[in-house]
């Protein structure tokens, strides 16, 4: 039952006991009117998130972890960072649940139970990271408007499900096809049933890719109502955004798929370089779609205290879109010389990869340590910010943390 359902049966008593106090002039309360405690609920009893997650906003839910919290070699779902556009669908019925094929470019328009999607498919599992475009977006100068994100709005998580090329091609491609748009069942923030909060796609080639997933679960479990239950699909190394959350229907298009948050400076940024603060025209942005080389230092955290003469062992994840993380660094002179750290394979393509490193400090006083990745193209992180943008995207400035020898 949804929240309005729920509070709509209970009694004055009832909402007293879970608003955890008495509502005092509830003879006033208009009718089926559901107070405002039961409208917001706790995000961390809602989403089961950790105490020390950060809420950025409210309406609709955003949440990010702290870069200590992603420690883990897959990211468990209280320390998994949420961007949500509208309204979490309230009213999800597992049995009734269809996924729609449609667009100008299939062959044939198709709808799937879920039962169907998962007994006619094979099932695939995958480790695949996941990051907001905005991640790094408080850095920017002059500030972008926007979530202001730290480093937090990125994970990797198991992710299971069926390929979302065999579903394609078991209702057939046509030849002209060169884009995907999702549509969901999550609801626009004014309430008005004809707007969708969001309708992103990716290019024919990426939704073909063995990696992306109709999923259906994550770390072995259904996948959490914040995180897309009961399907989800899962573009890894692209935008987060292209991961569309409550997916209940997919157009293959004969055209760049022009759904909400498509256009204008949506997940763009300027095709050429541009100075800070200058107004770009939408015609002069281009569509973010592999992520640029990153790398965030998950322990210690930052602030850490060691006795001189100590060690100090690193660890944490690098990650580089499509592409695989060749060579991860620590500097511990602002980036004058650099050290190799060891780095991991990752578990399949698209999956973060770890690193850790024994770091030694040549006298008491206070240090950073900061990290650097490089692709496999031979691009590395840069120190500093990358170029800025109107809406502060695609921040992978080396993260770095702080240490002081005492």
């Amino acid at each position: 039952m949804n929240r309005r359902g729920f509070t709509n049966k209970i009694s004055l008593a009832a909402m007293a006991t879970v608003l955890g106090s008495e509502i005092v002039f509830a003879r006033y309360m208009p009718k089926d009117y559901i107070p405002l405690g039961l409208q917001d609920p706790d995000p961390f009893k809602m989403f089961r998130k950790d105490k020390e997650m950060v809420v950025l906003n409210d309406k609709p839910w955003n949440l990010e972890a702290r870069a200590h919290l992603l420690n883990d070699d897959i990211t468990p779902n209280k320390f998994m960072f949420i961007r949500n556009n509208g309204r979490i669908p309230e009213q999800i019925d597992t049995s009734k649940w269809t996924l729609t094929l449609d667009g100008e470019s299939v062959k044939n328009a198709k709808t799937y139970s879920l039962a169907e999607l998962k007994s006619k498919f094979q099932h695939y599992t995958y480790q695949l990271t996941l990051e907001c475009g905005g991640n790094g977006r408080s850095e920017f100068n002059p500030p972008a408007k926007g979530n202001q994100w730290t480093v937090g709005a990125v994970s990797c998580a198991e992710w299971a499900g069926v390929r979302l090329r065999d579903v394609l091609e078991d209702a057939g491609i046509k030849p002209d096809a060169v884009y995907i748009g999702y549509h969901a069942a999550d609801t626009h923030l004014s309430g008005d049933p004809n707007k969708e909060p969001i309708s992103r796609g990716v290019p024919i080639q990426k939704a073909l890719q063995d990696e992306t997933l109709l999923a259906f679960s994550m770390n072995g479990e259904d996948i959490p109502l914040a995180h897309g239950f009961p399907l989800r699909l899962v573009c890894g190394g692209w935008p987060a955004s292209t991961s569309g959350k409550w997916v209940n229907r997919i157009s293959v298009r004969n055209k760049v798929h022009d759904g909400e948050k498509m256009g204008g400076t949506s997940y763009r940024v300027p095709c050429e370089t541009v100075a800070p603060g200058s107004k770009v025209e939408d015609s002069d942005m281009c569509i973010i779609e592999s992520m640029p080389v990153k790398s965030l230092i998950t322990y210690p955290k930052s602030g850490a205290l060691i006795k001189q003469g100590q060690t100090l062992n690193i660890n944490g994840h690098a990650w580089a879109g499509e592409l695989e993380v060749s060579k991860m660094e620590y500097s511990i002179d602002f980036g004058s010389t650099w050290h190799t750290c060891s780095l991991k394979r990752p578990k399949n393509r698209l999956a973060w990869q770890h690193f850790n490193a024994t770091v030694s400090f040549p006298k008491k006083g206070y240090y950073e340590v900061w990290g650097r990745a490089t692709d496999t193209n031979g691009k590395a992180q840069p120190m500093v910010l990358p170029g800025w943008n109107p809406k502060g995207y695609l921040n992978n400035a080396c993260h770095r943390i702080a240490v002081k020898i005492v």
